[in-house]
């Protein structure tokens, strides 16, 4: 095509052609090299003259219809293809260097005359280190990752995906289709496999493959089938391709248990390496090096540290040679479980092979220790550390400090971090904060503050943590009015106190009984902006946790109600508190307090209320407010339902206390299991039988669960209606010869037993006078009487 293109040009002469390129292009270079006729249009860039000449006859020599004119003008395209392919439907891509037809691509030299965005200065004291400006990724759309890998895949292999797609199970369709082929090779079926997210299709496809006429699968389709097992879930499947691959007459590599390893091992299973391992041996196949530390990290990582002395002890007798890592792995799993003896011994063995541990190695033994609490060791390596004469960095010294402050260990603390001083090695401000936070609480706070300065004159800004200590511990020696200037510092400083900051100073008012001090700081904290009836409500939760305190918490709460601080989360701690120590009247008082001052209850404030109606005797009160919380489709709490089921139990209300039984079964999650052996025990009475009842009754007993009076309540209830009375005080005297209930429980459940029967007596002759219209009668009968 180029020779054909060239013979009108070589007809020319040399002068000719150089006046048509000039035309063409005035600013055109021509030259002649050999045979080759080649023009330079600026920029470094060089084209053959034929190509030139049919862009020149495109643009100048012929004459454009007006449709090509305007399609010109519209998208600015230059058909001319510089050794490249023209674009297709499936293929619409085109690259050429300078000319291209695509409009993506865009104008080539605006990019290097767009100009580069201003950036803003940086100021450094608006930067804040602790915070990290990452943006949210993009959520994928899984249809286009879908797609993406359809492009990836070969024509044959995207065919069978979408064979799979389509008949979404393994059918006649399927195979049909997959006939059409006539033949899948390896490289097919290893494509098809990376993509498939079925266990079902991935198997029966790679079992049609191998049954094709002189098909053998590769290795890479083994490995595809067992990575598409196991992606599925289907581990236990994936771990059985190596004897597929044997009955095949494909022995397994190292390489395929090295697959199975991993993949047990990302996924946490550790019995299912180490029945990896002992398959592999079976196999008579030795692990590197490498896997062996796999497989050691594996069953360290998963709590199995015997398992993996075993099969350290395999790679002994194998004659390898341990590695560094190799030792670090076992030594943090015997750190965490505390074996030190165990750890020294494999660090003389590292010292014997002139391996000796550096300090990365002791940092990470420091930290396996302090994590799980053993101070004791991580000081017996920071031992062992000296002896080796290995220095110390700034992770090792932090790791170590934190822990010590966290064991409150203040003499070994202020050793070390002499010694960081003494050694140049750079403090940074966790440590600095770990300090003054242990020393603060340990009643040392005038040397917290004094590192406190250092740490300021070392250029570190101090956080609300270490003013939150220091405060504290201020108010601990009772020097309130350093505390309150502290306060008033953070707050210069653009911060804003939390309850942790101001809880020392509340506790410091409300024990010296400074009202006005009190409620000059929380009008400061109201203009800062701070939630104060919160920080007021967290407040009383800390100080009803002690019973001796709740009284003290009551008579500052009459004074904070006066300015307007309480809520209805302020009086529901407080009712509940008092109720704990016996003070219902006082709980009750309360609750009458929130209706004046016009504070709507919620549900806690029923849930705390009813018990207290409950024990001063108010049985009525309690069920009305029962009704209101059911009425309002609030779940009544355990307690109440208890509450409630005992009282009526005790005066023989044994139908409706069981009603309430299953209210409570069929509302709340964790109810009594006396409740639930309730309605067994009903329904072994329906057999009428004093045995069958026994038998439930000696079941609770036997898994540790005391039958209560709501229990008892049923083999009345149940035995009476569906059996005799002597049934049930058979079960009784049983009880009382066993010795699992008193005498006086005894005569005190046959006296409920007989108010039971009058009560169910009663009521059937109540319903018999209605039945028959003779209520008026009994009605007036009883007026006249009265």
């Amino acid at each position: 095509m180029h020779n054909k293109a060239r013979r009108p040009l070589m007809s020319h002469g040399r002068v000719k052609c150089r006046s048509i390129l000039q035309r063409a292009q005035p600013n055109a270079f021509f030259s002649i090299s050999g045979s080759t006729y080649r023009v330079s249009i600026g920029l470094g860039i060089e084209l053959p003259v034929h190509c030139f000449l049919l862009f020149f006859r495109q643009k100048f020599c012929s004459e454009p219809s007006r449709s090509d004119t305007n399609s010109r003008r519209e998208a600015n395209k230059i058909y001319i293809y510089h050794g490249h392919r023209s674009p297709s439907e499936n293929r619409p891509t085109v690259t050429g260097g300078l000319f291209t037809n695509r409009r993506s691509r865009g104008d080539p030299w605006a990019d290097l005359q767009r100009k580069k965005p201003e950036l803003k200065p940086f100021r450094t004291e608006l930067w804040d280190p602790e915070s990290f400006n990452t943006k949210p990724q993009g959520i994928r759309n899984p249809d286009q990752k879908k797609f993406n890998e359809g492009r990836r895949l070969s024509a044959i292999a995207r065919y069978v995906c979408e064979s799979f797609n389509k008949h979404k199970r393994w059918g006649p369709e399927i195979i049909a289709d997959l006939e059409k082929l006539h033949r899948v090779t390896p490289d097919v079926v290893t494509e098809v496999l990376k993509v498939q997210t079925s266990a079902q299709l991935a198997s029966e496809f790679f079992h049609w493959a191998g049954r094709q006429k002189g098909f053998r699968n590769n290795y890479s389709a083994y490995n595809a089938l067992a990575y598409c097992l196991n992606r599925c879930n289907q581990y236990m499947a994936a771990d059985q391709v190596v004897e597929l691959m044997s009955a095949q007459g494909n022995e397994p590599s190292v390489k395929q248990f090295e697959i199975m390893i991993r993949m047990h091992a990302d996924a946490g299973r550790g019995l299912r390496v180490d029945f990896a391992y002992q398959k592999m041996k079976k196999f008579g196949i030795k692990p590197s090096v490498f896997l062996y530390n796999k497989i050691l990290d594996a069953l360290v990582r998963t709590n199995n540290l015997d398992l993996a002395l075993e099969v350290y002890g395999d790679f002994r007798k194998d004659g390898l040679v341990p590695e560094h890592i190799t030792y670090m792995i076992l030594i943090k799993g015997l750190c965490r479980k505390g074996r030190m003896d165990e750890v020294f011994g494999l660090l003389g063995e590292m010292r014997a092979r002139l391996c000796k541990p550096d300090v990365f190695t002791y940092t990470a033994m420091i930290r396996s220790l302090v994590a799980v609490g053993n101070l004791d060791g991580a000081w017996k390596i920071w031992g062992e550390m000296s002896r080796d004469r290995v220095k110390p960095d700034v992770m090792s010294y932090t790791t170590l400090i934190t822990g010590f402050c966290k064991g409150n260990e203040s003499e070994k603390v202020f050793m070390l971090y002499k010694e960081m001083k003494a050694n140049g090695v750079l403090i940074d401000r966790a440590v600095y904060g770990s300090v003054i936070a242990l020393y603060a609480l340990n009643k040392r706070v005038r040397f917290a503050y004094n590192i406190l300065k250092e740490m300021v004159k070392c250029g570190y800004k101090a956080d609300l943590g270490i003013y939150d200590s220091l405060i504290e511990g201020f108010c601990r020696e009772s020097r309130v009015d350093k505390a309150y200037k502290l306060l008033r510092i953070l707050i210069q400083e653009c911060m804003t106190p939390s309850f942790p900051t101001v809880k020392p100073l509340i506790s410091a008012f409300a024990e010296t009984d400074s009202t006005d001090d009190l409620f000059k700081l929380l009008e400061e904290l109201s203009q800062l902006g701070c939630p104060v009836k919160e920080y007021v409500f967290k407040f009383f939760v800390f100080m009803v946790c002690k019973e001796e305190n709740v009284m003290k918490a009551v008579e500052l709460f009459e004074a904070l109600k006066e300015k307007g601080y309480y809520s209805v989360s302020i009086f529901n701690v407080l009712i509940n508190g008092l109720y704990k120590i016996g003070e219902i009247a006082r709980a009750l008082a309360l609750f009458d307090e929130m209706k004046r001052v016009k504070c709507e209850p919620d549900a806690f404030t029923y849930n705390y209320t009813i018990p207290c109606l409950v024990d001063s005797g108010k049985l009525e009160d309690a069920c009305d407010l029962f009704r209101q919380m059911k009425e309002k489709s609030w779940v009544p709490s355990v307690p109440v339902y208890t509450a409630l089921v005992n009282s009526l139990c005790n005066i023989a209300k044994i139908d409706i206390a069981h009603a309430l039984v299953r209210d409570c079964l069929g509302c709340v999650t964790s109810a009594p299991q006396n409740f639930k052996y309730t309605l067994t025990v009903l329904h072994a009475s329906k057999s009428g039988k004093a045995d069958d009842v026994l038998e439930v009754l000696t079941e609770m007993m036997q898994q540790g669960i005391a039958p209560e009076g709501v229990v008892y309540c049923a083999v009345i209830s149940g035995l009476c209606k569906h059996g005799t009375v002597e049934e049930a005080q058979r079960v009784f005297s049983i009880l009382r010869k066993r010795k699992l209930i008193s005498s006086s429980q005894a005569t005190e459940y046959d006296a409920l037993l007989i108010d039971h029967l009058k009560n169910t007596t009663a009521e059937l002759l109540l319903y018999s006078l209605k039945f028959y219209g003779l209520e008026s009668l009994l009605n007036s009968k009883i007026r006249n009487e009265v």
